[in-house]
């Protein structure tokens, strides 16, 4: 069952095309990822699906709704891990989180326990009372990554979500979206590292350009074209994509 479908999605910026027409559909339960250098449109595409942004031209339906007539509905039912740090220098780790479940209309008496909950997931604990400009890159990381979840949703977007962080962080963040993914979750990633790409996702999307250029597993680029992921975006875009 899709539980994203986009057809001719189009995004223009003052006359520059970020997004040129494109297609694709993303099944319930999938890990599907976009793999691309910075511009290609990777989170542009995500902005739409997350209702940060409308489309120029095309049609994008999550969870059976339309992006521009009902996003409220939408954004209610979804998780976002920013590529950009959002986190509230001024607050607490705990009252991030406890601040952030208020839009999703949880009250305290339950945020709070739930805040505890994921703090302990991702070993944050200890840091519960810290402000955030006391935290390292990997724990921020971590910490919006537990936030993307607090309301429970069923599709989560990350956008270039290791970016930063060096290999032991990166791993430990890869474990836990493979557990959210066990969990049902269905999950879209953004991404230029090709070992991210190629050890989470069920499906990626190779883009440059605003466009897509193909579609499939990635074993089955693999083997389709030979060599390795970074083999295989070279032989399709001509380009070396930096990791």
């Amino acid at each position: 069952m899709d539980i994203i479908t986009v057809q001719g999605l189009t995004k223009d910026y003052d006359g520059f095309r970020a997004v040129d027409d494109v297609h694709f559909s993303i099944r319930r339960g999938e890990f599907f990822g976009f793999l691309g250098p910075n511009g290609a449109g990777k989170t542009t595409i995500m902005r739409i699906l997350y209702c940060f942004m409308p489309p120029t031209a095309g049609t994008v339906h999550v969870l059976g709704h339309d992006v521009t007539k009902d996003p409220s509905l939408i954004k209610s039912r979804i998780g976002v891990m920013p590529q950009d740090d959002s986190l509230d220098p001024d607050l607490s780790v705990i009252q991030n989180l406890v601040v952030y479940a208020r839009y999703f209309d949880i009250p305290k008496k339950r945020s709070a326990p739930l805040a505890r909950e994921l703090l302990t997931s991702v070993d944050l604990m200890e840091k519960i009372d810290e402000k955030i400009r006391n935290l390292s890159g990997g724990m921020k990381r971590s910490l919006l990554l537990v936030r993307s979840i607090v309301n429970d949703p069923e599709i989560i977007i990350l956008d270039e979500p290791t970016t930063g962080l060096d290999p032991h962080s990166r791993q430990t963040v890869w474990k836990r979206l493979s557990g959210l993914q066990e969990r049902g979750k269905t999950l879209l990633l953004t991404t230029h590292y090709m070992e991210e790409a190629q050890r989470l996702c069920d499906r990626v999307a190779i883009m440059d350009r605003g466009r897509i250029i193909v579609i499939a597993s990635p074993q089955e680029l693999m083997d389709r074209h030979g060599g390795n992921l970074e083999d295989v975006y070279l032989k399709l875009t001509g380009r070396k994509l930096e990791s």
